[in-house]
C-alpha cells in the first residue's frame, strides 16, 4: 500500500468557478483520488479556498458585506459545490485559516533567517481615482512581449511572460478603468528566488516524468530573458496574513499582509493540518505526510492545476519550501492542463460567459458533467466544450453503451429468471474470449489511471463498456433462452456480476452511477478486479439483485438547443 497525497488548485474565492476552471484541477485530481483509494492505497486529498488579496475585498464590497463574512459565505458555497460534484476532498480549507496565517508566517521567519528575504524600498502604483496602491493584477495594460491588451501587471495570461506593472503600455486601474496613476514608493520584502535558481533547476532536471507542458513552463520562467527574477511577497493591504518574522514582529512592514501567491500555496500544508483539527488529531497525524522527518519520506505527492498556475508551483513554493532549510515534502508530479475554451470563444469568468458549476448541476447530475469533461480533459492541447458534443457523448456512451447494458441485463433477468443470479450452464468460448479481452483492457485502463492519463483512460473505459455489449449482442441470450435456457442463464450470470465489475472500475468518473449499479446488485464489494475471472463470479448463483432506476437519461435537441441558448450570453 502507496501513500499518496494530493492537491488540486485552488480556487478563489471571490465568485462560482466555471467548467474550465473544475477540469482544470479538481476533477482530475479527484479521478486520480478515487482510483488510488479504489487500489487500496492510503491517500490525502487536499483543496481548500484562496480567500486573500483585492479580488475578495472588491468582491465583498460589491457584494456589501464585510470581508470576512463574504470569504466565510463563498466558502460554503463552494464547498456546497464540490460535493454536489462528488469531489471527495479529505478535507476543504481556507487559507484565511489561524493554521495557514502561522505557517504562511513561520515560512517567512525561516526564509528571512536563512538569507533569503530582502527589504526593498521600491516605487508602486498608486491610482488617484481609487486612492490605493494597486496590486500588480489591479493593474492592466498593453503587454510588451506579445501585445495582448488585457495583459495583468504580474502575468500576461496570453503568453505567460511575468511582468512588473511599469513593463505594461497603456496601464490603466483594472478597478476603475482610471489612467489617473502615478508612482509612490513603498517598502516591501522580496523572496530572493534568484539565489535558489540553482537549486530550482537541478531538482526540475531530476523530474524527467512531468507532463512536457509543466516542464517547458518551469524552464522558460527559469530561463527566458532575464531569467528568475525576485519576487515581491508583500502588499500594502488590509486583508490577508500579517506580516510577522514567524511569531514576532517585523519591524518596518506594520500594516502590510503577505502577497496572496505567497500564502495559498503553504495553504496545502495548512489544509492538512486543519484536518487533523477538525478530526480531533494530534499534529504527528498531518505532518507525517508533509515533514520528511516525520514520516513523510516514502509520500508521493502529486499536483493538479492549469497551465497557469504551473510557474508558482514549479519555482515559487519550492522556493519557498527549499529557502526554509527545513525537511517539508516536495511534489514529486505535476499534472498540469491546457485550457478548456467554450463553444466558440472562451470561458470567462469575468464575462459570465459559459457553464459555470452552479448552473450545470442545475440542469443535469454530476455524473453527465463529470464523464464528459474527464473525457475530453485538455491535457495535450487546448479543447472545446460544444453543446453538440456534450449531447452525443451522453447519449451515446452513457445512455446507449453502459446504461443499456444495466437496463437490459437486470429487466431480461427478472423476467425470465427472477431477481436472483441464475443457476445452470457453462461458460465456453466466447465468455473465455470477453474474459481475455476485459483482463487485457482492464490492465490498459489500470496503466493509463496510474499514469494520470486521463482521456486515455476514458477511452479504456469506454472499451470495457462496448466489449459488454459487443458480448451480449452476440451472445443473445433472449434467443437463446427459447432454445436452452440453462446456457442463457450462464450468460445472463455473467453479465450481472459484469454489472458489479463496472460499478468498482467506473467509480472514479462517475460514481453516483457506479453507487447505483452497486445497489441494484445487493452488494457492497468494491474489491477491485484484479483477476476477471474471478471478478465474473463475485455475486453467487441465488444472490438477490433488484433492477436500478434509468441510470442516464438521453439529452433532446430540444434541451441542447435551449441550453446552448441560455448559456450564450453573459451570467447575470
Amino acid at each position: 500500500m502507496a501513500r499518496i497525497l494530493i492537491t488540486s488548485a485552488i480556487p478563489y474565492i471571490n465568485g462560482i468557478k466555471h467548467l474550465g476552471n473544475l477540469v482544470g484541477s479538481q476533477l482530475p485530481a479527484d479521478l486520480f483520488a478515487r482510483y488510488m483509494r479504489a487500489r487500496g492505497h492510503e491517500v490525502m486529498f487536499i483543496c481548500a479556498t484562496d480567500e486573500h488579496g483585492t479580488p475578495a475585498e472588491l468582491a465583498a464590497a460589491k457584494a456589501g458585506k464585510p470581508v470576512d463574512e463574504f470569504c466565510a459565505e463563498m466558502h460554503a458555497v463552494q464547498k456546497d459545490i464540490a460535493d454536489g460534484f462528488r469531489l471527495s476532498f479529505d478535507h476543504f480549507g481556507r487559507s484565511s485559516s489561524p493554521r495557514n496565517h502561522r505557517l504562511t508566517q513561520h515560512f517567512a521567519g525561516a526564509l528571512a533567517e536563512n538569507g533569503f528575504i530582502e527589504e526593498v524600498s521600491e516605487k508602486q502604483v498608486f491610482s488617484i481615482a481609487d486612492n490605493r496602491f494597486l496590486p500588480d493584477r489591479y493593474i492592466e495594460g498593453t503587454c510588451p512581449n506579445c501585445g495582448y491588451d488585457k495583459a495583468r501587471g504580474d502575468q500576461c495570461e496570453n503568453c505567460t511572460k511575468q511582468l512588473d506593472p511599469t513593463d505594461l503600455i497603456n496601464p490603466r486601474s483594472a478597478i476603475s478603468g482610471s489612467t489617473e496613476l502615478e508612482v509612490r514608493e513603498t517598502k516591501h520584502l522580496y523572496l530572493k528566488q534568484r539565489s535558489l535558481r540553482a537549486d530550482l533547476e537541478a531538482w526540475i532536471d531530476s523530474k524527467t516524468d512531468w507532463p512536457v507542458l509543466t516542464t517547458s513552463i518551469a524552464k522558460k520562467w527559469l530561463n527566458d530573458g532575464d531569467g528568475l527574477q525576485d519576487r515581491g511577497i508583500t502588499r500594502d493591504l488590509h486583508w490577508g496574513v500579517p506580516v510577522k518574522k514567524g511569531d514576532q514582529p517585523w519591524p518596518g512592514m506594520e500594516g502590510k499582509v503577505f502577497y496572496v501567491w505567497f500564502d495559498a500555496p503553504i495553504e496545502y500544508i495548512a489544509a492538512t493540518a486543519e484536518w487533523a483539527d477538525a478530526h480531533g488529531k494530534a499534529d504527528a497525524d498531518w505532518e507525517r505526510w508533509w515533514r520528511t522527518d516525520k514520516g513523510a519520506e516514502d509520500v508521493r505527492y502529486v499536483q493538479f492545476m492549469g497551465k497557469d498556475n504551473v510557474p508558482f508551483h514549479t519555482l515559487s513554493f519550492p522556493a519557498t519550501i527549499m529557502g526554509s532549510r527545513e525537511p517539508w515534502k516536495l511534489v514529486d508530479y505535476i499534472k498540469s492542463f491546457n485550457y478548456l475554451n467554450y463553444d466558440g470563444g472562451q470561458f470567462s469568468t469575468s464575462q459570465g460567459r459559459g457553464v459555470f458549476m452552479d448552473q450545470a448541476l442545475s440542469i443535469l447530475p454530476a455524473d453527465y458533467w463529470r464523464w464528459w469533461l474527464l473525457s475530453h480533459a485538455p491535457e495535450n492541447s487546448d479543447s472545446e466544450f460544444t453543446w453538440e458534443n456534450f449531447q452525443t457523448s451522453v447519449n451515446k456512451d452513457l445512455a446507449d453503451v453502459l446504461g443499456n447494458l444495466v437496463s437490459r441485463v437486470t429487466k431480461f433477468c427478472r423476467s425470465k429468471f427472477g431477481e436472483t443470479v441464475p443457476a445452470g450452464g457453462e461458460f465456453g468460448p466466447r465468455e473465455a474470449a470477453l474474459i481475455a479481452e476485459l483482463q487485457g483492457r482492464l490492465d490498459a485502463y489500470s496503466a493509463c489511471m496510474e499514469a494520470m492519463e486521463v482521456r486515455k483512460a476514458a477511452i479504456e473505459l469506454r472499451g470495457i463498456w462496448v466489449a459488454g455489449n459487443e458480448y451480449l449482442q452476440a451472445a443473445a441470450p433472449w434467443t437463446v433462452v427459447k432454445t436452452d435456457p440453462e446456457q442463457a442463464a450462464a450468460m445472463i450470470r455473467l453479465a450481472l456480476n459484469l454489472i458489479r465489475v463496472y460499478a468498482v472500475i467506473s467509480q472514479p468518473f462517475i460514481p453516483d452511477a457506479a453507487a447505483s449499479m452497486m445497489a441494484g446488485m445487493g452488494t457492497e464489494d468494491w474489491s477491485w478486479p484484479e483477476d476477471i475471472a474471478s471478478a465474473l463470479q463475485v455475486l453467487p448463483v441465488g444472490h438477490a439483485f433488484s433492477v436500478p432506476e434509468v441510470l442516464f437519461r438521453k439529452i433532446t435537441d430540444e434541451e441542447r438547443a435551449e441550453w446552448q441558448q441560455r448559456f450564450s450570453g453573459v451570467r447575470a
